[in-house]
Formats: C-alpha cells, structure tokens, sequence
C-alpha cells in the first residue's frame, strides 16, 4: 500500500476503514476497506480530516475484490438468476421464478480448487422460490491476480455452473389400488395427500381411478390413466413385497421401461420409477408417502416436475444424505434430509 493526498485518491482502493462522527447523529465506518474512491467522495473525505489516504497500488495484472467476484458470478449465472451489486467483494444470485436449482458439482469443485477465491451454493437439484438464494461469490483478498480468474474461467468453461429450471409437467393422473377402497370399505386417504404435494409445482390431478387390487385391473387402470393425455401417471399401494401387492408388476405389463424399483432412501425405499417411449414418468409410491411429511417422493418431485428425467445413478447418489432423522419437529427442506 502506499499513502497519496486524498485529493489525487480518485480510483484508488482503500487499504482500510475510514470513520465517521457526526456528534449526535452518526459514529461508524463511511468509507469500508476496498472502496474505490469516487470524485464525490473526495470533499467527504476531508470534512473526516482525511488529507492523505492509504490505497493499494494495484499492480499490473492485479484485480479489484469487485472486478473479481463479478467475473466468478458470472461464472454461475444462467437464465432465471438476478446478480445483485458486489459489496466487499461478494456477490448473489437470486433466483427470479419458481423451478429446480441445478448445480455442475465437477465443474463447481474445480472452480474452488483455485486459492483465493470461493463460490458457495445451496444444494443443487432442490426446488427455490423466486427471489430464493441462489450462490454467493467472492475473493479472499483485497486484490488478486487475473491469472486466477483465468484459471476459474478456464476450470469452469462455457457453460454456466448454475441452471434454473422453471416446473414443465401441468398435469398427472393417479391410480389408486387396493380392493377394500375400490369397495368402499375405508376412504381413500392417499390422493388428497398428492393433490396438495402436486399442487406446489403447478400440476392439477386431471384424472382419478380405483381399480381395485387384480394385477389386470390395474393394468388396465393404468393404460386408462395414460390415454387421459396427464403428463404424469402415480400408482399408489401395493408396492410391497406381498404376493397380492400386484402394482410394480402391472406398471410393467404396460410397457414402462423401468429405471429403479427401490431407492436407498427411508421413508420410501419401495418406490418405482419408470418411464413410457414418449418421455411420460409413471410412479409406484409406497404407502409412506400418504403419512409422512417428507420421502422420497418429496426429494425426486421437483426433478420430475422440471420434465428432468432421472437414471440409475441419480438413485445411486441418494444414499447419502437417504436416511430420514425423524425429527420430533420436521423441518424438511431445511434438514440434511432435503
């Protein structure tokens, strides 16, 4: 750093606070560490007595706390995301509409692999709302040299590292099984349950049968339920491993291309994901899903609602991170769970 007359500062970054006081009106900081000294600030700066300042001398090949998180934001930004201003070298993203939150974790690593500087996220495939946190970026110095953020640019490539995606599927139909509801000995209690869960991503239940428990019935309940145009189709019950627990084999028998039955997730490990030759989801939803706030159901909703479709691996990676705390007071998503 080097000291210089306040009144040849404009430009310069301050190496340090500058206070303020105002006898009954104001004491604190006017003038944070890493401001660039503006020709306004100038007369400001000597009402405080400041007649000589320090500032950094910015080096060739040397860049501004500001200049820099700028160019990791825009690292991040991708459509749907609202930079805010840099202060102290940080700056936000927020997401401007509802949808699923993405992130390239590889990418995003190597990035943060890099010294002196930082991107932090939310976690990544989880469901925001508009004016939702999405990241925060930053350098750990005052000042840092180009040749890192070439090196960030460089690891992170073309592509944004963050994706938003607005909700794609309206509607779903949803086959109820089980012969003592297609009997009218209890009331169905399951479907209500999903109207409210579809509800919070835009789809309305367009369509609603209760075939009973007959593996053929329910075949033909579901091939029904598809024929009604829904852009998703939710089987519950009978998704055990009871011998009259039909529902995975009927699924089947429809010709869904099964991607997983069974998840390393509690509550729901005997969920069932499949999909139709023309990109329809079609689920087996185990019985947890009517009675417990948060399943599995609730961590894969948000990636079908985005028209995202899911493989093996993407069951595979929800192991960790699977396991349901039974918290005496839920607070999914705000939990390791979510």
């Amino acid at each position: 750093m080097k000291q210089i007359p306040t009144t040849q500062a404009v430009g310069q970054v301050l190496c340090h606070d500058l206070t303020q006081i105002i006898p009954g009106e104001f004491k604190g900081a006017r003038f944070r560490k890493g401001h660039v000294v503006t020709e306004a600030d100038i007369p400001v700066l000597l009402s405080m007595g400041k007649e000589h300042l320090y500032v950094w001398e910015l080096e060739p090949g040397m860049l501004h706390e500001d200049e820099a998180a700028l160019r990791l934001a825009r690292l991040c930004q991708g459509p749907g995301m609202r930079r805010s201003e840099a202060r102290e070298g940080k700056i936000e993203l927020r997401a401007e509409f509802d949808g699923l939150f993405r992130v390239d974790t590889a990418r995003l690593n190597a990035v943060n692999r890099i010294d002196e500087l930082m991107i932090a996220t939310r976690r990544g495939n989880t469901a925001v709302k508009a004016g939702d946190k999405l990241c925060g970026t930053r350098v750990i110095p005052l000042v840092i040299r180009e040749e890192k953020l070439a090196a960030a640019e460089a690891a992170a490539g073309e592509r944004p590292l963050l994706e938003l995606l607005p909700y794609k599927l309206k509607s779903a139909a949803v086959v109820t099984t089980g012969a003592e509801l297609a009997n009218g000995l209890i009331s169905d209690q399951f479907t209500p349950v999903l109207i409210r869960k579809l509800a919070a991503f835009g789809i309305s239940v367009v369509h609603h049968s209760l075939p009973g428990d007959e593996p053929e019935t329910v075949r033909s309940a579901i091939e029904t339920a598809r024929a009604s145009g829904a852009d998703l189709i939710l089987c519950t019950g009978g998704m055990s491993v009871d011998p009259d627990d039909n529902t995975p084999g009927a699924i089947k028998a429809t010709g869904a291309r099964i991607v997983s039955y069974g998840a390393p997730v509690l509550p729901g490990a005997m969920l069932l994901l499949g999909y139709y030759d023309d990109g329809t989801p079609v689920l087996g939803l185990p019985g947890c899903v009517m009675y417990a706030k948060a399943t599995v159901f609730d961590k894969l909703l948000p990636r079908i609602a985005a028209g995202v479709e899911l493989s093996k691996q993407d069951f595979v990676q929800m192991g960790e991170g699977g396991l349901c705390l039974g918290c005496a007071e839920c607070r999914y998503p705000i939990c390791p769970f979510g």
